[in-house]
């Protein structure tokens, strides 16, 4: 993939290449392989409707109506009726980003050529991503039962001309969630674009998938991977402010214990801290023989977390490379299969274990923000103020932090053991995946906001060990943080600062100045 365009072919998408689509804005492409199996796929379709053939939702209803035949006059009309009846979402609008992401990732899986979807619809759905035409779709209402139905439908009811569209260049900016929604029949017609009329199978092939869910996951997995070496940035930066011993950060004793993550940590941390003035200063005669937990486990705990998302995100690189239609159609063997690739399960628990491994991150760097702020380091402050109790100082910043990995402990509680049946008993158990995506998609904003908390504070720290120095890594985080951010020196409205270094944590900033002077894994 180049920076102008992202050729589909169904096998081959990779969360890297799901960044560069999300920041680089490329056309998107599809295969001329991709193209020949589509079209093979519709071949079959249409010759088994000309013959009358009995196929679950193509010449038969749907869920509990699978074993209702349906006229060959009427099988257009099922189509569409199938999008217009599942359009029952409810609740806040999901992000165009993901909504976005949602639509790349329906194309990838129809470009494998099992769908059965005529190659004029699959390519008007890639010439909506190109114009950048988002739907707008409801973000409740999906069990992760034949996927995500009604938020899929939604998707497809644009494409049909009868649902409404926002026009949105930038998905990165959190400004365009205002921009108003213009109905998808008139948004088509200013780019020269026509609605779709879904003939047979269509329907059900743009809307049986896990895309809502997956879509929520890539975006998660691109970030938490970010996350997790912000972490640990935030984490050293604590150290230092902490004047803590990194002899816990010896190679030695995680090679002992060689956990992929936990070797990395350790890593990263030493590298981050290498030529710390602040450490060398209290290296002969420091009477403190081990540090807290939040300190001296970072390896550990932050280590576990990375094993966890790097798993997550395997799961996740197999489902954007997956088909997950019913049925499926294997043009070759001009055979189909009714099967359940559609399910959610296989999304629900990784995406539930991503929410747990997340919230750690966030519990551990709440712990290292009251250990700066409590006044029990005789370097530091009671709550960093320099005239403390006329000043308040950072007191109420670690109860907002505290306040996030409360909430978190809420919305990490598993999705994924719940199941509802649905349609007449015939989806009688679903995945919930949607809802795990969901709140592991909130427990990832709070914790970069934590880590953001942390930072900040641990910056104000630092300032008080002054004309001492930190270490590499960490003195290029600490100039970054204060470039946007002052030194706290009387009370002023902190909601202003913790906001700034929320974006230092989102755009990257931070990271990418850390990483331009240390290597990190």
């Amino acid at each position: 993939m180049d920076n102008n365009k992202l050729i589909i072919d169904g096998h081959s998408l990779s969360l890297k290449k799901i960044d560069q689509f999300i920041h680089d804005n490329p056309k998107v492409i599809l295969s001329e392989t991709s193209k020949k199996k589509v079209i093979a796929a519709r071949k079959l379709i249409d010759e088994w409707v000309e013959s009358e053939k009995v196929i679950y939702g193509v010449t038969t209803g749907f869920g509990g109506f699978s074993s209702i035949r349906v006229q060959h006059n009427d099988i257009e009309k099922l189509q569409e009726n199938l999008i217009i009846s599942h359009t029952a979402g409810v609740g806040e609008n999901l992000p165009p980003l993901i909504v976005k992401l949602m639509m790349l990732l329906r194309v990838n899986a129809l470009a494998s050529g099992y769908s059965g979807i005529r190659l004029e619809t699959l390519q008007l759905l890639i010439d909506m991503i190109n114009k950048n035409i988002i739907p707008v779709i409801p973000s409740q209402g999906s069990v992760g039962a034949s996927g995500d139905l009604a938020p899929l439908a939604h998707l497809v009811l644009s494409m049909i001309g009868k649902g409404e569209v926002q026009i949105i260049s930038d998905i990165t900016n959190e400004k365009a969630v205002k921009v108003k929604a213009v109905s998808s029949k008139r948004a088509l017609e200013k780019f020269g674009l026509k609605p779709i009329r879904l003939a047979a199978k269509e329907g059900l092939a743009l809307i049986n998938g896990t895309q809502m869910m997956a879509a929520f996951g890539a975006y998660i997995c691109i970030e938490a991977q970010k996350l997790l070496k912000l972490a640990d940035i935030s984490g050293a930066l604590s150290h230092e402010a902490l004047r803590a011993t990194d002899k816990a950060f010896d190679l030695r004793l995680h090679n002992l214990r060689p956990y992929p993550g936990q070797i990395d940590t350790a890593k990263n941390l030493l590298a981050l801290l290498k030529h710390s003035q602040i450490r060398s200063s209290h290296v002969v005669g420091d009477p403190r023989v081990q540090d807290s937990y939040s300190i001296r486990c970072m390896p550990q705990i932050h280590g576990a977390s990375r094993d966890a998302v790097n798993y997550v995100c395997s799961k996740i690189e197999i489902e954007i490379n997956s088909v997950n239609d019913n049925p499926i159609i294997f043009a070759d063997d001009k055979d189909y299969i009714s099967g359940g690739n559609f399910h959610g399960q296989p999304l629900a628990l990784p995406l539930d274990f991503m929410a747990i491994a997340l919230s750690e991150l966030a519990d551990i760097s709440e712990r290292r923000i009251d250990h700066i702020t409590n006044g029990s380091t005789e370097k530091l402050p009671k709550f960093l103020a320099a005239h403390g109790g006329l000043n308040s100082g950072y007191m109420i910043a670690q109860y907002t932090a505290a306040a996030l990995v409360s909430e978190n402990k809420v919305l990490a509680h598993p999705a994924s053991v719940d199941s509802i049946p649905t349609s007449a008993g015939k989806e009688d158990i679903n995945s919930m995946g949607s809802i795990s995506a969901r709140k592991c998609f909130q427990i990832l904003k709070n914790v970069q906001k934590v880590i953001a908390i942390e930072m900040m504070v641990a910056a104000q720290g630092i300032d008080f060990l002054k004309p001492l120095k930190c270490g590499t890594g960490t003195n290029a985080a600490y100039t970054t943080i204060r470039k946007q951010i002052p030194t706290l020196k009387h009370d002023r409205l902190l909601h202003k600062d913790i906001s700034k270094s929320i974006k230092l944590v989102e755009n990257n900033e931070i990271l990418e100045s850390v990483e331009a002077v240390v290597k990190l894994h």
